[in-house]
């Protein structure tokens, strides 16, 4: 804890454990030398402004040392004060580590929180240490020439957990411990049953799943609470039905959601397109797809049809919800009657809505299975 004054940045992608990482080491750091190292931590998000930010360091300083702390100080009052500080704490053998989440939109503007930071620290009298955390790669080149010649240029990288790390991670969080408190019979079977879901190729495949889209830890988290929330106390034991579950409750999916608020008959009206796209019918409009409708209902009888008008109507809705659009940019100058349009839900999505909405009609079911 010698005076040795230090910048460094902590960059990776969101989740992967930048600042969980740093809080564990400044934990320990405060345990072992409790009266040695004060903490100030400012985020980008909230102190980006350099006035805001160098008040707020002011105010968690006057904080820390029990000092009157003054709101109506000026910018140059309180970066003389926060240099005042930084020599008294390094007559005092005491370190001063200044973390700064979100660093890159610290580099906004003249920076001059920076240059000021970094300056006092050129100091032989001063003891801090500068730590930045970004998930910009590139947020030391961000920095101008006086404020980059004051900066140790030392940068750590932090990676999202690979697979086999996800693997690992769901091992070690689920496995119950010999000695949690619970029935050693129950623990053992507990585990033997786990192992054996995880060792499945279609556990292995839902958790790949998982991982494309996003591999940060937080994530996981979310996924493995949601498991273990759908886990059948009867039974006591996890299934791959509780994990797989779990990832459609956590996986956004914007399009099914609009489904949900659809009614049966702008059902009909997205069924209808998809026929006729499969048809291999390269445009359709309004009244293509009218045709389509009416041919269903006379070769089905069924119970739901409505007029021109109304059906319509039906279509404006699923243009505002964005689940259809136009296929022309030519604006209100034809009628919508007129205009080619498509699909903006995949099969996929359409098939899925179908079949989670409750009040869908059995025609409609047995139709998109068809055009599967």
């Amino acid at each position: 804890m010698e005076a040795c004054n230090n910048s460094v940045l902590l960059l990776g992608p969101r989740g992967c454990g930048k600042m969980a990482v740093l809080e564990l080491v400044i934990e320990d750091l405060l345990k072992e030398y409790p009266d040695l190292i004060s903490v100030i931590k400012l985020n980008g998000l909230l102190h980006s402004d350099d006035n805001c930010a160098l008040k707020e360091i002011a105010r968690q300083l006057c904080v820390e040392h029990q000092l009157l702390f003054s709101k109506m100080a000026s910018f140059d009052d309180n970066t003389q004060f926060m240099i005042s500080m930084l020599r008294e704490c390094g007559l005092a053998h005491k370190t001063v580590i200044f973390v700064l989440d979100e660093f890159d939109l610290f580099a906004q503007g003249k920076q001059r929180l920076l240059y000021s930071l970094l300056d006092a620290m050129q100091s032989v009298t001063s003891q801090a240490v500068v730590i930045g955390v970004s998930c910009r790669l590139d947020a030391d080149q961000l920095l101008e020439k006086r404020v980059r010649s004051r900066f140790s240029h030392r940068k750590l990288l932090f990676l999202s957990p690979s697979k086999v790390d996800l693997q690992r991670l769901v091992r070690h969080i689920l496995i119950l411990p010999t000695d949690s408190g619970l029935p050693h019979d129950y623990v053992i079977e507990f585990n033997a049953k786990l192992l054996n879901i995880l060792a499945e190729e279609r556990f292995k495949q839902l958790l790949d799943t998982l991982s494309d889209s996003d591999s940060t830890c937080n994530r996981l988290l979310r996924f493995l609470f949601s498991a273990v929330c759908n886990m059948d106390l009867e039974s006591g034991f996890l299934s791959f039905e509780n994990f797989n579950d779990a990832l459609s409750s956590i996986q956004r999916q914007p399009k099914l959601e609009c489904l949900k608020d659809c009614s049966i008959l702008e059902l009909y009206m997205l069924v209808c397109m998809r026929r006729l796209e499969v048809k291999e019918q390269e445009s359709y409009n309004f009244n293509s797809v009218m045709k389509e409708y009416k041919n269903i209902h006379e070769s089905f009888q069924t119970s739901d049809y409505y007029a021109k008008n109304v059906c319509l109507r039906a279509i404006e809705h699923l243009l505002e919800r964005e689940l259809i659009t136009f296929m022309d940019h030519r604006g209100n100058n034809q009628s919508i009657e007129f205009r080619p349009m498509k699909l903006l839900i995949s099969y996929h999505e359409l098939y899925q809505g179908l079949k989670s909405y409750r009040l869908c009609p059995a025609i409609l079911h047995k139709l998109i299975d068809r055009e599967g």
